[in-house]
């Protein structure tokens, strides 16, 4: 067969190949799959001996309550509203309005705080850092007043900002009037508001805990007075007293009296007991231990950090022949019960194709986790890349290309 006769060929089968590719354009659809990613609730127990009115108990990871006692009863909270603060604060940090080694000064008003404090005085000033110090290990009321109207200009915006916050969060039954904790008409929030408010902390922002857990540490005044060292002692004994403490925050006033959201991690779980209105120091830690402990010895956690290694996907008339999946995020799963969790099996949903356009985070498929037969969650594969439908003149951009590469080879 002639040279001639072979480039006629070609020609022909390119034009098909063009009219085969606009037909595929034309009946395009996209294949998503919704997935709920929460594991079962555990069931809670009747009752624990506990002395406090409100109490509640969360693994943080999951989300899952493990205990409630007249939880979502409004009290005064004290200086646990600084839980807020702090993450108000790191917020900020994160969004790079503030840094760390920022200098902040000291105003009238913060000076002016009462309750307990690190006795800044005015036009002091103190880096982001040793105020977080100050807040976290020490609960001053003067330096909490300091970082609301260094990052918002006035405490009252800051405060706006800290409801805002907790609206976002699902705190339904949280008011706040100050940023520190003050008693006043209005201020108060729940057990499980403050477990929300926790999580968000510990969860979002883990380097909490590089301050909350500081047992004791100096922090140095320097005024017109010259300088001088001030010893910063942490208000929650369980830093000392409890192995798996973590954290995080205590609180006292006449009107809430002892009140403390305690963190602990054992084994991968990490638990944050909440105690609102306890008659005495030793009772709302007595009663956080009882929780921990509680909750230590009926939890068991499955993370799956080595899930199936994901293919690329056939893209049908896309620009993108095919491209990458990933997943939205590490399956969790909280027993109480205690299953048998090497028994979880897992099973994948992906499509082989799907047709463009498909958009970077489309969700593509399910990763389904199974235990005794019984699906018990699932995450989301998501799309990591983009592609667009094609057009006629991608077509035809291919097809050129094509043709000329059989023209070469063939030549």
């Amino acid at each position: 067969m002639c040279p001639l006769k072979n480039k006629k060929i070609l020609f022909l089968r390119s034009i098909c190949l063009i009219l085969g590719l606009i037909i595929i354009i034309s009946g395009t659809h996209n294949f998503i799959l919704f997935a709920k990613e929460n594991p079962k609730d555990s069931k809670i127990p009747a009752s624990l001996e506990l002395h406090a009115p409100s109490a509640i108990l969360m693994e943080a990871s999951t989300g899952t309550i493990l205990y409630e006692k007249d939880s979502d009863t409004p009290r005064p909270p004290a200086s646990v509203t600084k839980i807020m603060t702090m993450l108000l604060i790191f917020d900020a940090l994160e969004e790079g309005k503030i840094h760390l080694d920022d200098t902040v000064p000291v105003s009238e008003h913060a000076a002016s705080m009462g309750g307990s404090q690190v006795f800044l005085e005015v036009g002091e000033t103190q880096t982001v850092d040793t105020m977080l110090k100050c807040i976290s290990v020490a609960s001053a009321n003067d330096a909490c007043v300091s970082m609301a109207e260094y990052i918002c200009g006035s405490e009252e915006e800051f405060v706006r900002q800290m409801n805002q916050r907790a609206k976002e969060l699902g705190m339904n039954h949280t008011t706040f009037i100050n940023c520190n904790g003050l008693d006043a008409d209005g201020h108060e929030t729940s057990a499980r508001d403050i477990a929300l408010m926790s999580e968000e902390l510990i969860t979002k922002y883990p380097q909490i805990h590089d301050y909350c857990t500081i047992w004791m540490e100096n922090i140095t005044h320097t005024t017109r007075k010259g300088t001088s060292e001030f010893g910063l002692t942490n208000t929650n004994k369980l830093i000392r007293q409890y192995e798996y403490a973590t954290g995080l925050k205590t609180g006292s006033t006449g009107l809430a009296k002892f009140c403390v959201s305690a963190t602990a991690k054992k084994n991968d779980i990490e638990l944050i007991a909440v105690i609102l209105g306890a008659d005495n120091s030793k009772t709302r830690f007595q009663d956080a231990v009882t929780l921990l402990n509680y909750g230590f010895a009926s939890c068991q956690i499955y993370k799956d950090y080595s899930p199936p290694k994901l293919g690329k996907i056939k893209i049908i008339g896309g620009i993108k022949e095919n491209i990458p999946c990933k997943y939205k995020t590490t399956f969790q799963y909280l027993d109480t019960n205690g299953q048998n969790l090497s028994a979880i099996t897992k099973h994948l949903e992906l499509k082989k194709e799907l047709h463009a356009p498909i958009h970077k985070g489309d969700s593509v498929g399910n990763l389904i986790y199974k235990l005794n037969g019984e699906e018990i969650g699932r995450i989301q594969i998501l799309a990591a890349v983009s592609s667009d439908k094609a057009s006629f003149w991608d077509c035809l951009k291919k097809l050129l290309s094509f043709y000329f590469h059989v023209a070469r080879v063939v030549s």
